[in-house]
């Protein structure tokens, strides 16, 4: 409505008549939702429930929960919150995600299977395997297979800091370009002195478990990513996973977004730019054997069989390998590190977990008693001023279940 100036001074100190005013609606802030897509049972709304807030409470936009009991998939859910700052793109509970260290128990299993076939001995030395100089620190010679499994190589990163997040360190101290690969790596590695003896005190080794990476490459004549896909998930059906890569360009089709209020400096290339920390603030190709892998959450509780079935990757006597103490023993919560996961035994059961966790990702991966097992992936991790994240496993092991579903999801995703 247009209002004349004759109007508008018959009117009084510039007041309109009320038939004169244009009332124009307030614009709506967004309502924070969290959508759900995938099988959640009534029977296991408690998960479900969970999932959402635990989402919403943490700003988390894609997620994926599932849970596994006796062999069969019962929930499978993908999860999207939008609190209206930014656009999330769609997720189903087969969109590939970054898995993180949940890629240890992989890597440690591909080195079982190699024993069990015999081409390869857990009390094998690692340096001359490897080719690794011990004149540096001749304690490297007595790094075997079996002590890189445990995190008992004699590495500290607390001390000596993280191989695997050293790139622009590395790169200078070698006189080489960005971006540095396993090569540069190992030999940046064996020019500094261990932190400790081997096999006295464990310290968790991302270096550690990139060597059993190349172990097992140099071993199979495969790509280490080949021979994990042919002889351990083709068995088990699985074959949507794969290695992620640094760069959001080159993402796998369907693959959740990376989230973290952090940056760092490039390291896939020498530009300097600084850059989202997940999408090449570190380089993802090298993390291969320690966490570079991803899967879904339904590919993560399907994988558990391999251990669950003795057969069908692993022998029960690889199995038994794959979880025994170390030289080291029990610690001081009564659990031990086995092949790549965490171990406990309870009345009945032995217990197994680990997660996962680097700039804009955190997995849970979990396998209980009464033939629970679940999983858990998140597209970003606990950042400062954000609310716990370590909570969520005993959340999860605390909803009551007062039966469970009698079908089985798994066809639907295998």
């Amino acid at each position: 409505m247009t209002v004349s100036r004759r109007t508008l001074l018959k009117t009084g100190a510039g007041l309109l008549p009320a038939a004169a005013l244009v009332t124009r609606p307030a614009q709506a802030a967004p309502v924070p939702v969290v959508e759900a897509n995938g099988v959640a049972p009534s029977q296991l709304a408690g998960f479900d429930n969970l999932m959402k807030k635990f989402v919403k409470d943490r700003n988390i936009s894609q997620s994926q929960l599932a849970i596994m009991k006796n062999g069969r998939i019962v929930l499978a859910r993908a999860y999207r919150y939008n609190d209206g700052s930014r656009a999330v793109p769609a997720i189903t509970p087969t969109s590939p995600m970054r898995i993180a260290s949940l890629s240890k128990n992989i890597t440690a299993a591909a080195i079982m299977r190699l024993v069990q076939d015999g081409k390869l001995t857990l009390s094998a030395k690692v340096a001359p395997l490897l080719g690794l100089s011990t004149t540096t620190d001749p304690r490297l010679a007595q790094v075997t297979v079996l002590r890189l499994i445990h995190h008992l190589g004699g590495w500290d990163r607390d001390v000596s800091k993280d191989q695997l997040w050293l790139d622009h360190t590395i790169a200078a101290a070698l006189d080489v370009p960005l971006p540095i690969g396993h090569a540069e790596i190992m030999k940046y590695g064996s020019q500094r002195r261990l932190d400790h003896d081997p096999g006295t005190k464990m310290v968790y080794s991302n270096y550690g478990y990139m060597l059993l990476g190349r172990i097992i490459a140099k071993v199979s004549g495969q790509s280490y990513e080949s021979y994990v896909r042919t002889k351990l998930l083709a068995p088990l059906g699985i074959t949507r996973m794969r290695l992620g890569r640094s760069l959001r360009a080159q993402a796998f089709p369907g693959e959740a977004i990376y989230e973290s209020k952090y940056t760092n400096k490039s390291v896939v290339d020498d530009s300097g730019k600084v850059l989202p920390y997940p999408y090449g603030g570190f380089n993802m190709p090298n993390q291969d054997a320690n966490g570079g892998w991803l899967a879904s959450a339904v590919d993560l509780v399907r994988w558990t069989l391999a251990m669950d079935r003795p057969g069908k990757v692993l022998s029960s006597a690889s199995i038994a390998r794959l979880i025994a103490k170390p030289e080291t023993g029990i610690n001081e919560y009564g659990s031990w590190y086995g092949g790549g996961i965490w171990v406990r035994q309870v009345p009945g059961n032995i217990n197994t977990w680990h997660n996962g966790s680097m700039p804009g990702t955190y997995t849970y991966l979990c396998r209980i008693q009464n033939g629970f097992s679940y999983a858990a992936c998140f597209n970003r991790r606990e950042e400062q001023g954000s609310p716990d994240f370590d909570g969520f496993s005993e959340q999860m092991n605390k909803v009551p279940v007062s039966s469970w579903p009698t079908g089985d999801l798994t066809s639907r995703y295998f």
